[in-house]
């Protein structure tokens, strides 16, 4: 992922959008629709988080934001002069000729993640979700199974759900399966 990041040009207006979406992508493991309907007024960069409407939830929830997050919102932000525009307005937009303004959509999100690891050199076809769950996995690794700390940060609402991750990370199966031959 450090390779698709930085392939973002920050000299221009795209290429700091594009790392802020990115770094909410992997960073917070953030879902294609929440990152969509983000306001700027979602986000609160004193308080260090992010007010993020799940998947299924009725009210937003609050996502602590790392600080190197932050940057990439507020170097965004500045660049694309948001003083002025009202909190309701779209955190991050379209920059094309044809939609230029309006809130970036979940089909838009798709192509500039699919983009960006086409360029990195990455062969599997990516996505918003499979970021989440690359990231999802990582954090698996990176806290040693810890899922309770991890479900945090997945905001799954079923611990199942995160489970598979974690099967999967593992490999269990055949580890176990490898053990009961040793004795045949």
């Amino acid at each position: 992922f450090k390779k698709v990041l930085r392939l973002c040009d920050l000299s221009t207006l795209k290429g700091k959008r594009d790392k802020a979406l990115l770094m909410l992508f992997w960073s917070n493991a953030l879902r294609r629709n929440e990152v969509s309907l983000l306001d700027i007024g979602d986000f609160v960069p004193s308080s260090r988080i992010l007010w993020v409407k799940g998947k299924g939830r009725s009210e937003k929830e609050s996502v602590d934001l790392s600080p190197k997050t932050i940057q990439a919102i507020c170097d965004w932000l500045a660049e694309r002069g948001s003083a002025g525009i009202k909190s309701s307005s779209p955190l991050f937009i379209s920059l094309d000729s044809r939609s230029r303004g309006s809130r970036l959509s979940g089909d838009g999100l798709y192509k500039i993640v699919r983009c960006y690891c086409r360029e990195a050199g990455i062969d599997k076809l990516m996505s918003p979700h499979r970021i989440r769950h690359s990231s999802i996995t990582m954090a698996l690794d990176k806290s040693d199974g810890d899922v309770r700390k991890v479900q945090k940060l997945s905001r799954h609402k079923n611990l199942n759900t995160l489970m598979i991750y974690d099967d999967n990370r593992n490999n269990d199966q055949l580890e176990l399966s490898e053990l009961l031959e040793e004795d045949l």
